[in-house]
């Protein structure tokens, strides 16, 4: 009788490098949680060793994951949200609307937003949590950007990044301004 072929080694080195530094986690602590060597998951996610259905359901359950993910390849996902959807949130003081684009998945740093401002009142913002810092790439229109006591005059294709644990603003100038902003968590 012959024997199966197994699941590729570097699709499940791939997948344990993912789904670990997506749980925030060790060599050693994952190793750890599944009861198996440090130089065993060391191996694992270099593409070398045979792990057993036991060593893989080990790791499986030390990051809360099924099985499959950790054998099959990833597939990748597509998301669109169309012009005028997703969940937008509107400043009270301005012209100035942040549609949430992609929200922070688990352990990842970023959220992605649109944002649409016309002239008028400034946005302006309070300090956000320390360690955060906001990137624009403006789309459409002028603005002035960043911090509040030295915002950058921007146009289409600029990018900016700033500061978000400190007053900051942004201020459309042209009618029609649209920008993309990440704001980036540490």
């Amino acid at each position: 009788m012959t024997q199966p072929r197994g699941a590729p080694l570097e699709v499940i080195a791939q997948s344990l490098r993912r789904e670990r530094e997506r749980v925030g986690l060790s060599l050693s602590e994952v190793a750890k949680r599944a009861g198996i060597a440090k130089s065993t998951l060391s191996q694992l996610e270099s593409a070398s060793g045979n792990p057993s259905v036991e060593t893989l359901w080990a790791l499986s359950v030390a990051l809360d994951v099924p099985l499959s993910r950790l054998v099959e390849p990833a597939r990748p996902r597509v998301q669109v949200i169309r012009a005028g959807e997703g969940p937008a949130v509107f400043s009270e003081r301005a012209n100035y609307v942040a549609t949430l684009l992609a929200s922070c998945p688990p352990n990842a740093r970023r959220d992605i937003y649109l944002i649409t401002a016309e002239p008028g009142a400034a946005r302006e913002s309070d300090p956000h949590m320390p360690g955060v810092v906001e990137h624009v790439v403006l789309c459409a229109g002028r603005a002035r950007i960043g911090l509040t006591e030295d915002p950058v005059e921007v146009a289409p294709g600029d990018y900016v990044a700033y500061p978000g644990d400190v007053e900051h603003v942004f201020e459309a100038l042209a009618p029609g301004t649209a920008a993309v902003m990440v704001s980036e968590h540490w």
